[in-house]
């Protein structure tokens, strides 16, 4: 069995463990307590991810190893036989989202082959990405968001009011939506989640058309596996707010601290990619119960064969 073969064949039990996850976090949905919300959607996946096949290795999880017991950078998961696969995930990516019942919260994790995943740092990233089938280098991280506006609506062969940018409600963000606008185009705002907002871009979710801002180094390169399976472009670069961020960094291999890294770096292998709703969302809709059964919807990306699966489950409750 190739290895690209039998990354795929664990399609099925990663996505019952990041199902796993979601029920248990939906059980905090509007209760005011992202913490356990958090914990227990880690409890979950975790409990999950032991139980597939495979020499599994956290290199973006909950944090390193003297702050988070679980699911920490390093930690080994999965029975010990099979492949050796690298794992990036957020147990549940919207711990405040969860807390206040607001949409968009997900349980996700993505899954490469050994080495295929870019080790980052939790600090901040700033990234930019697209969707799929437009020219090589139409937008850029280094240019402003007016350029990067005008030149996408030229690739679109569109008017520029007909470009919707999506953006994190920041105020460090107030330059790109500033810019955005004064170029013509469309701002639209989320709360958080900048993994489903990126997605959003490549044409999953709801429509944008690109997605720009600085977020967490971990969701940029689960949001970049997933432009990995479907298709699209994606630059980001690390930003660091103080020396111990920067060591932080060099302790999981990064040695250039401006580097400009494309798409094929953060996710530089086959990857599958799983996000499971917690609440409704653009991408997958949230948990409910009914009649005795716990309703689940998950989404499943596999660069293999470039596919889109949405799974809707039932099981007992």
């Amino acid at each position: 069995m190739s290895d690209t073969h039998a990354l795929s064949s664990l399609a099925l039990q990663a996505v019952r463990a990041a199902e796993a996850a979601a029920v248990a976090a939906s059980a905090w949905i509007g209760k005011g307590e992202k913490e356990l919300a958090d914990q227990a959607a880690v409890d979950a996946l975790r409990t999950g991810l032991n139980a597939m096949p495979m020499k599994g290795r956290i290199v973006i999880g909950e944090g390193e190893r003297d702050e988070a017991p679980m699911l920490y950078i390093g930690e080994e998961v999965g029975t010990g036989e099979g492949p050796e696969i690298d794992i990036a995930l957020d147990p549940l990516e919207g711990t405040t989202l969860t807390a206040t019942g607001q949409a968009n919260a997900l349980a996700v994790v993505s899954f490469a082959l050994r080495g295929g995943l870019l080790h980052a740092p939790d600090t901040y990233m700033d990234k930019i990405a697209v969707g799929p089938g437009l020219p090589a280098g139409v937008v850029d991280l280094d240019a402003s968001p007016e350029e990067n506006v005008k030149n996408l609506a030229k690739a679109k062969g569109v008017d520029v009011s007909d470009i919707t940018v999506c953006v994190l409600d920041r105020p460090r963000h107030k330059p790109i939506i500033d810019g955005v606008k004064a170029a013509g185009g469309r701002v639209r705002l989320i709360p958080d989640g900048d993994v489903a907002g990126a997605m959003g871009a490549a044409g999953l979710g709801v429509g944008v058309d690109m997605y720009i801002g600085q977020g967490g180094a971990p969701e940029g390169v689960l949001a970049a596996s997933a432009l990995r399976c479907i298709g699209g472009q994606m630059q980001a670069r690390l930003v660091f707010r103080n020396e111990d961020e920067k060591a932080r960094a060099t302790r999981v291999g990064v040695t250039d601290f401006d580097r400009k890294y494309d798409l094929a770096e953060l996710a530089a292998s086959h990857c599958l990619f799983v996000a499971a709703g917690v609440t409704d969302g653009d991408l997958v809709d949230g948990v409910t119960k009914s009649g005795g059964l716990v309703n689940t919807h998950t989404l499943l990306l596999d660069s293999a064969d470039h596919s889109v699966r949405r799974i809707r489950t039932a099981r007992p409750a």
